[in-house]
C-alpha cells in the first residue's frame, strides 16, 4: 500500500511539471485529480476540483448537455476517446479545448484511471466559425453582386478618385466614401481592399439602413446564446467575420446611437464585444464606410456623434454623380451591353448614334444603378444586333401633380420610421416602394428625412 502511495505521488509530481491542463478521473469519470496547470487555469483548488459538479462549474452547459452521453457510453467502453467541448476560465471566459481521453489499466485489463489532457483549440474554432460566417456573408453578396468586374471609365473626375485609392489602399487608414444613391461607392470600397495587403482575406459588407435598430449591434459584433429572445445560439458579428479582412459598413449614417458608440470602440481599441457578454475579443480589421448623406449636417443636428465623425473622416473620397462624368458614358453603354447581353446569351454588334446621344444627355438621378437597368430592359427587349431604347424611359420625372399631397404621405411615413427609409420598417417598405424610388422622390420634393430623426 505503501508502495502504491509513493507511486501515486511520483505520478503527480510528473503531471504536475507538464505545461498542459491534465485532469486524473476516476475510471466512471469522476476527476480526483488536477495538475498545476489546470488548477491555475480554471481558478479552483483540488477539493473544489474534485466536487461532484466539478464538470457543471468548468465546462460550459451547452457542452455538459451535448456530450452527457457520448462522454458516459465512451468511458464504458474504456478505449481512448477525445470531445471537443469549451472550458471556463479563472477570469470567466470560454475556449475551446481538444480534451483526450486515455486509460491507465492493471495486469487484467481492467481501468484504474483516466488521463484526460487538454489543449487550447480555440483559435482554431475561432476560424473555423469565421470561414462559414465569411461563406455566408459571400453568398449574400453574390445574390446581390454588381455587373461590374473592374471600375470603367477614364473621365478626369474618376482618375482622380483612383489615383485617391491607390494612395490609401495599402494603408489601414479608415476610409469614408461619400456619393449619391447608384454611384459605386461600394465598388470603390472593393477596388481599396483589392489593393490592400488584406485582399486575400474577407470582403464583408453591412448595409446598416437595411438591418432593424433593435439588430445591428447583433448583427455586426454578434450575440451569446440568451443574449436576448430568440438567441438561441452563440453568433459571431460581421466584425469577426471580417477579422483579418476589410468591412465596409454602408449607409453608416443611419446607425442607432448605441451602435455609434460601439462603432467608436472599435476604431479606438480594435476589440469588440458581443451582446450578451462582458469580455471584449480583440479583432484586426480595416474599417470602410460609406454614406449618400452630409455627414457634418447630420452631426449638427445631433443624430451623429461628432467624436465618431472625426474617427471615420481620416481619408474621405467623394465619388462623382455620373451627370458629371458625361465623358464616360460611352464606355460605361459598350461594357454594360457586351455584359447583358451575353447573360441573355445574344449577340449585340452596334449601339444606335441617337441612343448614345440620349444616354449622354440625360442626367441620371439613380446613377450607374439606374443606367444598368436601362441597358438590361433594352437588351432583353433587343431583337436584332443593333441596340437602341426607348426615348420615354429617359423623361424626367419632375415633382407629380399633387406633389403636396405626396410630400404629406411621405412625411408621415418618415415621422412614423424616425427618419429610416430603408429596410422591413423603413419608409419604403411602408409606402410599397422600392427604397431608390422612395430616395428620389424625397430629393425631388426636396424633404429633409433628417428632421425626422430622434435626437
Amino acid at each position: 500500500m505503501e508502495g502504491l502511495r509513493s507511486s501515486e505521488q511520483e505520478a503527480q509530481e510528473i503531471v504536475d511539471a507538464i505545461p498542459q491542463t491534465i485532469a486524473v478521473l476516476s475510471p466512471d469519470g469522476q476527476p480526483v485529480y488536477g495538475n498545476r496547470s489546470l488548477l491555475q487555469y480554471i481558478g479552483l483548488t483540488i477539493a473544489e476540483m474534485t466536487s461532484a459538479d466539478f464538470r457543471a462549474r468548468v465546462f460550459h452547459p451547452e457542452d455538459v448537455a451535448r456530450l452527457r452521453e457520448e462522454r458516459r457510453d465512451a468511458l464504458a467502453r474504456g478505449v481512448p476517446f477525445e470531445l471537443e467541448q469549451r472550458a471556463r476560465r479563472h477570469d470567466g471566459q470560454y475556449r475551446w479545448f481538444l480534451v483526450q481521453y486515455n486509460p491507465v489499466r492493471d495486469e487484467r485489463g481492467h481501468t484504474l484511471r483516466w488521463y484526460a489532457t487538454g489543449t487550447d483549440i480555440d483559435d482554431r474554432k475561432r476560424s473555423e466559425e469565421r470561414v462559414r460566417n465569411e461563406n455566408v456573408a459571400l453568398r449574400e453578396d453574390i445574390d446581390r453582386a454588381s455587373m461590374f468586374e473592374e471600375i470603367v471609365g477614364s473621365s478626369a473626375s474618376l482618375r482622380q478618385v483612383l489615383a485617391q485609392v491607390a494612395k490609401v489602399a495599402p494603408t489601414d487608414s479608415t476610409v469614408l466614401i461619400l456619393g449619391e444613391t447608384g454611384t459605386g461607392k461600394e465598388l470603390i470600397a472593393r477596388a481599396i481592399h483589392k489593393r490592400s495587403r488584406r485582399a486575400s482575406r474577407a470582403f464583408i459588407r453591412v448595409n446598416c439602413a437595411a438591418i432593424p435598430t433593435s439588430l445591428i449591434a447583433s448583427e455586426l459584433f454578434g450575440h451569446e446564446k440568451g443574449a436576448f429572445t430568440g438567441a438561441l445560439q452563440r453568433r459571431l458579428g460581421r466584425f469577426e467575420a471580417a477579422d483579418g479582412g476589410t468591412i465596409l459598413l454602408d449607409e453608416v449614417g443611419d446607425l442607432p446611437a448605441e451602435a455609434q458608440v460601439a462603432l467608436l470602440r472599435v476604431l479606438q481599441e480594435r476589440e469588440i464585444e458581443r451582446v450578451g457578454s462582458s469580455h471584449p475579443i480583440a479583432v484586426d480589421v480595416r474599417v470602410i464606410v460609406a454614406t449618400n448623406q452630409d455627414l457634418e449636417a447630420v452631426v449638427a443636428r445631433g443624430a451623429f456623434r461628432a467624436d465618431l465623425f472625426y474617427r471615420l473622416n481620416v481619408f474621405p473620397i467623394t465619388v462623382p454623380p455620373l451627370r458629371e462624368r458625361v465623358d464616360d458614358v460611352p464606355v460605361l453603354v459598350e461594357y454594360l451591353v457586351e455584359r447583358f447581353a451575353k447573360r441573355a446569351g445574344k449577340k449585340i454588334t452596334r449601339i444606335e448614334k441617337r441612343t448614345m446621344a440620349l444616354l449622354q444627355g440625360y442626367d441620371w438621378p439613380g446613377n450607374i444603378r439606374e443606367l444598368q437597368n436601362v441597358i438590361e430592359r433594352a437588351v432583353v427587349l433587343c431583337e436584332a444586333d443593333t441596340f437602341s431604347i426607348d426615348e420615354s424611359w429617359l423623361k424626367a420625372k419632375g415633382p407629380p401633380a399633387g406633389g403636396e399631397q405626396e410630400r404629406a404621405t411621405i412625411e408621415t411615413a418618415l415621422a412614423a420610421t424616425k427618419g429610416r427609409v430603408a429596410g422591413p420598417k423603413g419608409a419604403a417598405t411602408k409606402l410599397g416602394m422600392p427604397r431608390q424610388t422612395l430616395d428620389s422622390k424625397i430629393r425631388a420634393l426636396h424633404i429633409d428625412k433628417l428632421k425626422f430623426r430622434p435626437r
